[in-house]
């Protein structure tokens, strides 16, 4: 069994980082995103819909260029957003987080879409009836009763984070102990002549840290059902 260095207890460490902060802040976005997809009729709905969708289907290296192309010191929001604002994205993690939220988010919005169509529209209609505004309606009705979808999309997408490749390598890169997180240190390993051994313990912490996330997933699951 390979003994990890500091090298790559830092990737493990960087994955689990990024992927927790950015299921954290897409988490109220994919919240709204699917709220207006599901209460709301208006106009462009579909076309914010395919723009949701569309990191789904589109290659992750595709994506990380075009954030790149965007985010960088020439990009339309980086030279006239993140400069005035002395903020650095590209080969940060933070870029990573960027990458990671973009390619996962269509999964929390699904995730809770469907949750809040099977919440029963009569009810939101008694709520509103009783005297509660659009703002109680959600906390007291829409949340309790969407939890389940809430916890699915954040479990999916803090597990797409785990693994997210394409999009991270092109905005992060690839440096160690920086932006290096499990799946491109993996990379290195198999482009190395003597990097097997290394790149199967790496698969292993990988393999071991989806099974967590997806046995939290049923446990939560279990838990909200039993409350509801």
């Amino acid at each position: 069994m390979p003994v990890f260095t500091s090298a790559e207890y830092m990737a493990i460490l960087l994955s689990l980082k990024v992927s927790v902060v950015a299921t954290l802040v897409s988490l109220p976005f994919g919240f709204g995103v699917a709220y207006l997809m599901t209460y709301r009729q208006f106009r462009g709905k579909v076309a914010l819909d395919v723009a949701v969708n569309l990191p789904l289907t589109l290659p992750p290296v595709v994506i990380g260029y075009i954030l790149l192309l965007l985010l960088g010191q020439k990009g339309f929001i980086g030279q006239h957003l993140l400069q005035p604002l002395g903020i650095k994205l590209i080969f940060t993690w933070k870029a990573a987080v960027v990458a990671t939220a973009v390619v996962g988010f269509p999964l929390m919005v699904r995730s809770i879409r469907l949750s809040m169509e099977s919440v029963d529209e009569r009810l939101i209609q008694a709520a509103r009836t009783l005297g509660a505004g659009w703002f109680d309606t959600i906390l007291t009705v829409i949340i309790p009763l969407s939890l389940r979808g809430i916890a699915a999309g954040s479990a999916l997408m803090f597990a797409r984070g785990l693994g997210e490749f394409g999009a991270t390598i092109v905005v992060a890169g690839n440096i160690p102990g920086i932006t290096q997180t499990i799946p491109l240190a993996i990379y290195e390993y198999t482009s190395s002549p003597d990097g097997d051994s290394m790149a199967m313990a790496l698969c292993l912490v990988s393999v071991l840290l989806s099974v967590l996330v997806l046995l939290l997933h049923e446990y939560l699951n279990r838990r909200i059902a039993k409350a509801v």
